[in-house]
């Protein structure tokens, strides 16, 4: 286990802070809480809950997760001023990561001060934070940048004047795993943290070499959300540590990916589709190959189990798939087909994938349906629906449609058409089923302002889920017809038998 100071790795989360910094992201108050509340549940030890000198807005978020007794110590980011800290003890702030500029690059070209003018500003920084009661944790901003004799210098001294941490910034993510081998051994003059950022895809392969050559903490963001390509995922360096090192992390991982997909939600930065460990297809297998192994056996295409970091195995069926799982969706779905009705399902499933459809499970049932000569009765039909949206409006929908024969007309607002349609759609059938929208994916198929698009969700309903999509040039009604296919799909009469007809 890699153990410094008699202590096991810590990890400071700056999701609140740095993730907050990505383009286009700013929380309000109570959804920082939420965020801080599920981090000190999984189990991160710091949280550093944003800029106390940013607005008071960050204020207010910081005496929130301060004064809601979480586990985990709250933090706030400093610069080397009076002001700056007295904001984050005035905040109720358990702790600063004072941040110094040490690289001659940003100490000139940006402070435009001497080294000497730095060295007087972090140290009278560190003492008059430890006068306020806090707990000190010196940064060294671009420290892989920096003249490591002059870094070490800063740090030392910080320590003596009272720093109870050190952190090593790798700013602009120019470190390599070599030089944090060689770099962090000399600055171990109290436990020090490893900040990478990811410009050159290195920040996880940094923040290993740095834990491993003595560092004891790793400022990590979920997602790895963080300014340009982001800071070290947490979601990835928990896993990395647990499964290719043997390392007790002490986190929960079992939430990881809910609370992955907690920060996605409230941060509006959707998961990338590839991503290791929460992307939509780290556990998703279509090959035929592959999909036929891990049937067998998991661990002959899965490095973890979903199950791991809470999430499930997907078997997603497409011109890539074999016999073998789509009989295993169908079966799973209630569909028995004999040899020669799976041999034709597979063929036409085939040939949508080769028109360059992805093939969504109403795809599946309906060439079932269609194969297997089973007759299927749509619950819902549509009889129409309008949507009002624009510069001065409030996207609003109504919907009227035929709901196990009765016509049921509903409407709701939303954030855009889109979104109003959808409501109204859930809340005309509301009466016959709760379901849920979790994954909503739209693609254009063609180019220009008529283009097609291929609009795919994933519905659900008391645990049971369904994908279906929709095409059109419109994309509310390509929306509409999507969602209405997996609604039918979801609350349709259940066949008793879906095996082969007889005569």
């Amino acid at each position: 286990m890699i153990v410094l100071f008699g202590e096991s790795i810590r990890f400071f989360d700056t999701t609140l802070r740095d993730g907050e910094q990505t383009p286009g992201i700013s929380l309000v108050p109570a959804q920082k809480l939420e965020i801080a509340t599920h981090l000190a549940d999984v189990g991160v030890h710091v949280i550093e809950a944003g800029s106390a000198a940013a607005s008071e807005g960050e204020r207010e978020s910081i005496r929130a997760i301060a004064d809601a007794g979480l586990a985990a110590e709250c933090c706030t980011y400093v610069r080397a001023l009076p002001v700056d800290i007295d904001l984050a003890a005035d905040a109720g702030a358990d702790s600063v990561h004072l941040v110094v500029p040490v690289s001659d690059l940003h100490i000139t070209t940006k402070l435009r001060k001497t080294r000497e003018q730095v060295c007087d500003m972090a140290w009278s920084a560190v003492e008059y934070a430890k006068d306020r009661g806090l707990i000190v944790e010196l940064s060294g901003e671009d420290a892989s940048r920096a003249d490591q004799a002059f870094l070490a210098m800063i740090f030392q001294e910080g320590v003596e004047r009272g720093a109870d941490r050190l952190c090593f910034c790798d700013t602009v993510g120019l470190l390599t795993p070599e030089r944090a081998t060689e770099l962090i051994p000399p600055l171990l003059f109290a436990p020090l943290s490893i900040h990478c950022h990811d410009d050159l895809g290195f920040a996880l392969a940094n923040t290993i070499a740095a834990l491993r050559a003595g560092a004891s903490a790793a400022h990590v963001t979920v997602n790895g959300l963080g300014e340009r390509a982001g800071n070290t995922a947490l979601e990835e360096l928990v896993m990395a540590l647990e499964v290719l090192y043997g390392v007790d992390t002490g986190i929960a991982t079992e939430e990881l990916y809910p609370l992955s997909t907690h920060v996605a939600r409230l941060t509006g930065v959707p998961l990338a589709t590839n991503k290791s460990i929460v992307g939509e297809m780290a556990f998703t297998h279509e090959s035929g190959i592959h999909a036929h192994g891990v049937m067998r056996d998991a661990s002959t295409y899965e490095s973890i189990r979903p199950e791991m970091v809470g999430r499930r195995r997907r078997i997603v069926i497409g011109k890539h798939s074999g016999s073998a799982a789509v009989e295993a969706a169908l079966r799973d779905m209630g569909y028995t087909p004999d040899a020669g009705q799976l041999a034709e399902i597979v063929t036409r499933i085939k040939q949508v994938g080769d028109a360059g459809m992805r093939v969504t499970d109403a795809d599946i049932m309906a060439i079932a349906d269609t194969v297997m000569d089973i007759e299927f009765t749509p619950c819902l039909e549509l009889r129409q629906f309008t949507i009002v949206s624009g510069s001065n409006a409030v996207p609003t929908a109504s919907v009227t449609m035929l709901v196990n024969g009765g016509e049921i007309t509903g409407a709701a607002v939303g954030n855009g058409p889109v979104d109003a349609a959808i409501r109204a759609l859930q809340r005309s059938v509301a009466d016959v089923g709760s379901i849920r929208l979790d994954e909503y994916r739209v693609d254009a198929i063609t180019g220009g302002t008529d283009a097609l698009v291929d609009v795919s969700v994933k519905l659900s309903k008391d645990g049971k889920s369904v994908t279906s999509r929709g095409a059109r040039t419109d994309i509310i009604m390509a929306s509409v017809e999507a969602v209405i296919a997996g609604m039918n799909r979801l609350l349709g009469e259940e066949h008793e038998d879906r095996s082969q007809n007889s005569d």
